[in-house]
């Protein structure tokens, strides 16, 4: 049964994943968030690569941390089609090896369902960003409908091994408040063409509370 789970879990995720978070409402959902990104660039959880492409030219440089190499060819190939430089730094979000300040923006897309302590992670992100630096990101999470959010939590623990870690039922809102940042702007809707258990997205922008910096 490990074999078969590392085994799926090295191999058939990644394509399967890659193969549904390339469709076209996801990547114009990815658009959209980084249609304004500019500057020194921190992305966590790239995954695949499959944000690359949606960055504008402004990017002068793109870091980014991944527990694991995902796809290495694929992403290899995505990384050679863009302008600026990408530098992927492969461990968990929860320790970021960057100094404090120095990212103009942040980026997050379908990644904190799967960090294992996010509120550490933002934490991070919070220390990482200048004091003008935002935060993006565009999660799926805990629903406000009340039957969904139910069907969430009865499914978590399956969804937690078939998709490797995966949550569906984390407030991502609530996380993001919790570790000091505050929150500019937020949408909550559906997404178009998933389940509600898994298509219920929140999609905002959010800048360190430099009053908390010191908490």
């Amino acid at each position: 049964m490990n074999i078969f789970m590392g085994f799926y879990a090295n191999r058939l995720f990644p394509r399967l994943m890659d193969r549904v978070m390339s469709g076209l409402e996801f990547q114009r959902l990815r658009a959209d968030l980084l249609k304004n990104v500019a500057g020194e660039v921190l992305e966590i959880g790239l995954g695949t690569g499959l944000n690359l492409a949606c960055y504008p030219p402004r990017v002068l440089r793109l870091r980014a941390v991944d527990p694991v190499p995902l796809l290495p060819v694929r992403v290899a190939e995505r990384r050679a089609a863009v302008a600026f430089p990408v530098e992927i730094t492969y461990l968990s979000a929860e320790r970021l090896p960057y100094e404090d300040g120095i990212f103009d923006h942040v980026v997050s897309t379908w990644t904190l369902c799967t960090i294992p302590d996010p509120v550490q992670a933002l934490q991070e992100v919070r220390r990482v960003l200048k004091p003008t630096g935002q935060f993006l990101f565009i999660e799926h999470g805990r629903s406000d409908d009340a039957r969904t959010a139910a069907w969430q939590d009865r499914l978590n623990p399956i969804q937690n091994v078939i998709g490797c870690g995966c949550n569906l039922n984390r407030r991502i809102d609530q996380l993001i408040r919790e570790a000091g940042l505050r929150i500019l702007q937020l949408d909550r809707f559906a997404m178009e063409g998933v389940p509600r258990i898994g298509g219920e997205l929140y999609r905002g922008i959010a800048r360190a509370d430099r009053a908390g910096l010191s908490a």
